[in-house]
């Protein structure tokens, strides 16, 4: 796994041991910044669930003006830390250590962010309580794009319930990513 493109590019990076992270492929990581680049500039980026880090770290590298990394995994926070570092970025992120609700209750009342990426372990609900929880967030206004990488059979039917619109979906094999925002009032 590397980084694709910006400041750190060809700079490969570490990926946590063992089967409880799945890092986003070289192939699909590009297409999402190919579809995300007109965002990235000067952004402020939020990656939940991190594992290795590589979301926010693509974003850092392409020109995000800063990414805060959310992983309550122990070797996860080691290996975020390591590539921060390999990659000269670590003064635009920062990493919090714990649970995801834990760590937006602790960013609330910050300033919003431009875009949040999360990636969840399937087939646990956990986006649908992360988004529950954003619905009513200082950290999203108007402008913030949500991405959710998710298994291809997780069902986003709640998102207008919920003050939110589905703006696309792009599906790969196995799974997709759902950009998601606030619906206008």
């Amino acid at each position: 796994m590397r980084v694709i493109a910006g400041k750190a590019r060809r700079l490969n990076l570490k990926t946590v041991p063992g089967m409880e992270t799945r890092p986003t492929t070289d192939r699909i990581k590009e297409t999402l910044f190919n579809m995300l680049q007109p965002e990235i500039p000067d952004c402020r980026f939020l990656d939940l669930f991190s594992g290795s880090g590589a979301i926010g770290i693509e974003a850092l590298s392409r020109g995000a003006a800063f990414a805060v990394f959310v992983e309550k995994n122990p070797k996860a926070c080691a290996c975020i830390r390591e590539n921060l570092s390999f990659t000269k970025l670590a003064d635009s992120g920062k990493l919090l250590s714990m649970d995801v609700l834990q760590a937006l209750r602790s960013l609330e009342g910050g300033e919003s962010f431009d875009c949040i990426f999360m990636d969840p372990p399937y087939r646990q609900d956990l986006e649908q309580q992360v988004l529950a929880y954003l619905a009513d967030s200082s950290l999203v206004d108007e402008h913030t794009l949500i991405i959710v990488e998710a298994d291809l059979d997780t069902d986003f039917d709640y998102l207008d319930s919920m003050g939110f619109a589905q703006l696309r979906s792009k599906e790969y094999k196995t799974n997709k990513h759902v950009f998601i925002t606030r619906k206008e009032n």
